[in-house]
């Protein structure tokens, strides 16, 4: 049972980005009959005077600011871009750099990046193998276009070659499997840490929540970097997300319009680190796997 002692309630809230924490601000004042009398705004510093008088020995709000609270996806969004630029900046960073895969979290990510600090600040790289698809080269530049970041492409054959090389004679007779994959992230993750140390930008990584949970991730490959903006946004979320945020380009985000092209929220999702390769040859499809994984994180279900 809740007691109500009679008396209004100010919230105050924080705001911004402290490591893996995001606050949303959104502080508020409740009157005495728990009615909502003042709102301020979410995930940017605000500032609101109340006027409250005593009415017949009760307080009431006779003048304040009330915005809209956000919710949904713009809520998610803002939370990523929030969380990404205050870690970046408070720690000083001038630049991020993220591997740009053609997939869409690599997508998003540089969508999020692009949108907290500016496309002047993000670098984009694809490293390529001869498992990537064309449609993959295609859609990553297509991205970094619309996005106007920097892009560079760093094929990684030769690193590849090279470790099957080295390893040939401890390897022999055995046949390829997820080393080898392996063996591909982590050759990516030694060229963007290689560009962070030569010239100081961050490393961004991109996985989703769903695929951390089921370790479907690299551990010193693509799970290498400074922060990951989509750690807590499910598989299904991100695509949700990458439609919401090609309909909608809010004045204050430093991205532009229709930042991810179709393609790459429409195509299957795929590591592309073997011959046709697809996520649900090795996972649930997404809608299943991601309704067990909430089930488990979210509600601790047995």
């Amino acid at each position: 049972k809740v007691h109500n002692e009679g008396l209004p309630l100010v919230y105050v809230n924080q705001v911004g980005g402290q490591d893996e924490l995001v606050f949303d601000g959104s502080s508020f004042s409740m009157a005495a009959d728990e009615s909502i009398v003042q709102s301020l705004r979410s995930f940017i510093e605000d500032f609101d005077i109340a006027t409250w008088e005593r009415k017949d020995g009760v307080w009431t709000c006779v003048k304040a600011a009330q915005y809209e609270q956000l919710t949904g996806y713009e809520a998610d969004w803002r939370a990523m871009c929030l969380g990404l630029g205050d870690y970046v900046n408070k720690n000083g960073f001038k630049q991020v750099i993220l591997g740009l895969s053609g997939g869409i979290d690599s997508a998003m990510a540089a969508s999020v990046a692009v949108d907290a600090l500016g496309p002047e600040r993000v670098w984009c790289v694809m490293m390529p193998t001869k498992y990537t698809s064309g449609d993959s080269l295609t859609d990553a530049e297509q991205c970094a276009e619309a996005l106007a970041c920097r892009y560079d492409t760093v094929p990684i054959k030769p690193a590849i070659d090279a470790f099957g090389q080295m390893l040939e004679p401890l390897f022999e007779g055995t046949q390829p499997d997820t080393t080898e994959e392996n063996i591909q992230s982590r050759s990516r993750a030694l060229i963007l840490m290689a560009l962070s140390n030569k010239y100081g930008p961050m490393v961004v990584t991109t996985g989703n929540k769903s695929e951390m949970a089921v370790g479907y991730a690299t551990l010193y490959g693509d799970m290498c970097g400074g922060y990951n903006p989509l750690k807590d946004v499910y598989k299904t979320e991100v695509f949700e997300l990458a439609r919401w945020r090609n309909t909608h380009n809010p004045e204050d985000m430093l991205g532009g319009d229709y930042p991810i092209p179709d393609r790459i929220i429409t195509k299957p999702p795929s590591a592309e680190l073997r011959d046709d390769q697809k996520d649900s040859d090795s996972l649930p499809e997404y809608p299943v796997l991601d309704d067990i994984l909430f089930g488990l994180i979210e509600e601790e279900a047995p």
